[in-house]
């Protein structure tokens, strides 16, 4: 096997996967955005989850990444809102304070990923890609 056809194999095809992004840093948000478009999804970003809620598209996403500390509802708010509507979406938290309360409380809610910031936006694509790859039901990858 050559170069080539060995990275054709790693290539994951993730046009049409759309991703919700919550985060209220302007600077952050904006690169996320960039670097999930960059790796072939379909993002929509949003600096709140009062802003994210009020979108359909929200209904159809393949995953949400949502930012813990928002400036009115919380991304763990968001994520229980999002349920209440019979939304089923995998979720991806991100935070600043990574701290075992933080990830009790994580967990306990039912999501399955989280990333401390600052984390390289291919850790992000990497996760996602685990993430929408999954079978709904089936065990977590360990994030």
């Amino acid at each position: 096997m050559n170069l080539t056809q060995s990275n054709q194999r790693d290539i994951v095809d993730r046009h049409g996967h759309v991703v919700i992004l919550v985060e209220d840093d302007a600077g952050l948000r904006g690169a996320l955005e960039r670097v999930l478009r960059a790796s072939g999804f379909e993002a929509q970003s949003y600096a709140s989850a009062e802003a994210a809620l009020a979108d359909r598209r929200l209904a159809w996403a393949d995953c949400l990444v949502v930012d813990l500390n928002l400036p009115a509802m919380s991304g763990l708010d968001l994520v229980d809102r999002v349920r209440q509507h019979g939304v089923a979406v995998p979720t991806v938290l991100i935070t600043a304070h990574d701290e075992p309360r933080v990830r009790d409380e994580v967990k306990s809610r039912g999501i399955e990923h989280f990333l401390a910031k600052p984390f390289l936006g291919s850790a992000l694509v990497r996760l996602l890609d685990s993430v929408i790859a999954r079978p709904s039901g089936a065990a977590p990858t360990g994030s």
